[in-house]
């Protein structure tokens, strides 16, 4: 089992002293959002590009993909009755489509949940066709360029769309293309009122990653989820990819997190 951390965790951190603590800590994968590294993608340099991706291999991580992908720039909407902001935040899908092999990753989690919303007075069938057809360009990018797009479910209230992983998949069947899949995030998936590992069990063959953090928001090992069980059904569907902590409550300070969070999650492997 591979574990990573989300770089975000190490807010207001410079990328080399981030990359150092983070291998230090005994992960072997870092992922990225995007707006730490720029408010707007295409304004990346490739000389900057290069730099990030070399100061992660000294360190010897891998850079193992994006995710918070609409964050920035502000206005981004997949849903939107909109017409031009479709059209833009789907070119805007493929440029962090492109960054993210530049950078070496190979997985996109797209969340985002204020950026996929059920309007008022729109059919979920119509935000659906609208959330796919806006996806469909850095899909096919992806597929042509070796990378998977994970479709992430949100619970309400943060989302009112795609808010399970039947509903995820369901929508990555209906892509059809081998580079949509979806992703078991814990805290999320907590919200089902399912057992996590029958979940687990039921969408294998659709999980390309894992979010490891608590129904509380914080890591893993810092709340109530057992994930003795999560971690024992991972390998019994011979999961494969990394399992990447990802916080949203920055307490008490990112080297705690990191360490611990690592320390929960290989010894619930034993």
């Amino acid at each position: 089992m591979k574990f990573a951390i989300c770089n975000e965790t190490y807010q207001n951190w410079s990328w080399m002293d981030t990359c150092q603590h983070v291998a230090q800590s005994g992960y072997s994968g870092i992922e990225i959002a995007p707006f730490t590294l720029a408010a707007d993608v295409r304004d990346i340099s490739e000389s900057i590009k290069r730099e990030i991706v070399t100061i992660a291999a000294d360190a010897g991580l891998e850079i193992i993909g994006l995710h918070w992908l609409l964050v920035t720039p502000k206005g981004p909407s997949m849903t939107t009755s909109d017409l031009e902001v479709r059209r833009n935040t789907s070119e805007y899908l493929v440029h962090l489509t492109q960054l993210c092999k530049d950078l070496g990753g190979k997985t996109l989690v797209l969340g985002s949940p204020a950026q996929r919303k059920i309007e008022p007075e729109v059919t979920r069938d119509e935000t659906e066709d609208r959330f796919i057809h806006t996806l469909m360009p850095s899909l096919r990018l992806a597929s042509d360029i070796g990378l998977i797009i994970c479709i992430e479910p949100l619970p309400a209230p943060e989302a009112n769309f795609i808010l399970t992983l039947q509903e995820a998949v369901s929508i990555a069947k209906k892509c059809d293309i081998d580079s949509a899949k979806t992703i078991f995030d814990v805290k999320s998936a907590c919200s089902e009122g399912t057992d996590l590992t029958t979940l687990i069990r039921d969408y294998c063959p659709w999980i390309r990653h894992v979010h490891a953090n608590d129904s509380n928001r914080r890591g893993p090992g810092f709340g109530d989820v057992d994930f003795v069980p999560i971690m024992a059904t991972l390998q019994e569907t011979k999961y494969e990819g990394y399992v990447s902590v990802e916080v949203f409550d920055y307490s008490p300070d990112p080297e705690t997190i990191a360490t611990e969070s690592i320390k929960y999650l290989r010894k619930c492997l034993t």
